[in-house]
């Protein structure tokens, strides 16, 4: 009975935690006014198959977009060519130009902190090259942002997805992040812990990103928007993460070998200690995996503890189709959840064997964490 405690009351305490996130996490839901400017700031390495939606998206804006920054991070693609078609286009886009990454920072972090250099307006909002503006989605965050009174604000996008490993994988994103994190009480607390951002998507005001240092702050982190919204708070300043699905949308990855890359280079780097990471591990192994694959062998047994495993994959599977609706994703993956458990920790796994083992991570021709870790 002790044991099948343990397993049930965990559960249902994490259930309440996704439903609350479900309810009460607030969208992007402010009227659109004209009020403030903004540049929007896109760095692209190798983003010929997604630059063009995502400028055409930016365009389509309107005038409250004072300035369009692009910085071309030495693509070996089409990316420099289509960058220029633009550019001839708009006279608000400009290229700032590339320079070598120096010692020290990832890739992004150091063209986000080029772009910040160049831009004048007073607000001004990261977009991923993979990223889809919705009509008026950067008045609305600014109004939503003025309606606020914070100093940043990131949309967590809606998730484009088109094959099946998209569907069956990408939807764990979600999942993971809001079985453990309570969305509406970030907005009521300003504890540097609760700060979070997604980094296809982050409005920030010019002086205040000034003040904190920037991307310089973070420019060892991979997972530098997690990171920038909790320095954000560690300076006293306010900064929310809003459901954004109705206002940006992303195509993060395409294909098996994508998300791999992609998930395995945040993984390991994503946690701010070991313990953190293997005390993620043991809750995804032990309540959200093996309960599915102890649940055969007990059928034939029957009684009680069956009865407990069932209650048990129930909540599992009712997280996932609350976070699905939610998210307005599809319901057909939540039923293959055991597939995407265990991809998911060997993700996990395989991040922290190439980060300790020195092997680093890849991520477009880069390589990162190549040292060990204390």
């Amino acid at each position: 009975m002790t044991f099948r405690l343990f397993l049930l009351i965990p559960e249902l305490l994490i259930l309440a935690v996704v439903f609350w996130n479900v309810v009460s996490w607030p969208r992007v839901t402010a009227v659109a006014h004209h009020d403030g400017e903004m540049a929007i700031l896109i760095p692209a390495r190798n983003e010929e198959s997604n630059l063009g939606a995502c400028l055409e998206s930016v365009l389509a804006q309107g005038t409250v977009v004072k300035e369009i920054l692009m910085y071309d991070d030495h693509s070996t693609d089409t990316t420099p060519s289509l960058i220029e078609q633009y550019v001839r286009r708009d006279k608000r886009i400009r290229v700032v130009p590339a320079v070598p990454l120096p010692s020290g920072w990832v890739g992004k972090n150091f063209a986000c902190a080029q772009l910040a250099g160049a831009a004048q307006s007073e607000w001004m909002l990261f977009l991923d090259a993979d990223t889809h503006l919705f009509e008026e989605a950067s008045l609305r965050m600014l109004a939503e942002a003025g309606a606020r009174a914070v100093t940043l604000l990131s949309c967590w996008p809606a998730l484009e997805m088109g094959s099946f490993w998209e569907r069956i994988l990408l939807p764990m994103l979600n999942f993971m992040v809001f079985t453990i994190f309570p969305g509406p009480l970030s907005l009521r607390r300003w504890d540097p812990a609760l700060g979070l951002a997604h980094g296809a998507c982050v409005l920030v005001r010019r002086d205040k990103y000034e003040a904190i240092g920037g991307h310089a702050s973070v420019r060892n982190a991979i997972t530098e928007d997690i990171r920038l919204a909790q320095l954000w708070r560690e300076h006293g300043e306010r900064g929310v993460c809003l459901d954004g699905t109705g206002t940006v949308s992303v195509r993060m990855y395409r294909s098996f070998a994508e998300i791999w890359q992609g998930f395995q280079k945040n993984f390991f780097p994503g946690f701010r200690s070991e313990v953190t990471f293997w005390g993620f591990i043991l809750l995804h192994s032990i309540f959200f995996l093996s309960p599915f694959c102890i649940f055969p062998a007990l059928i034939s047994v029957g009684g009680s503890w069956v009865f407990a495993l069932s209650l048990v994959i129930f909540c599992v599977m009712l997280m996932r189709l609350l976070l699905a609706v939610r998210f307005r994703q599809k319901i057909w993956p939540i039923f293959l959840h055991p597939v995407a458990e265990a991809i998911l920790i060997l993700l996990a796994l395989s991040s922290w064997w190439r980060c300790r083992s020195g092997k680093g991570v890849n991520w477009k021709g880069r390589r990162y964490h190549t040292a060990t870790r204390g």
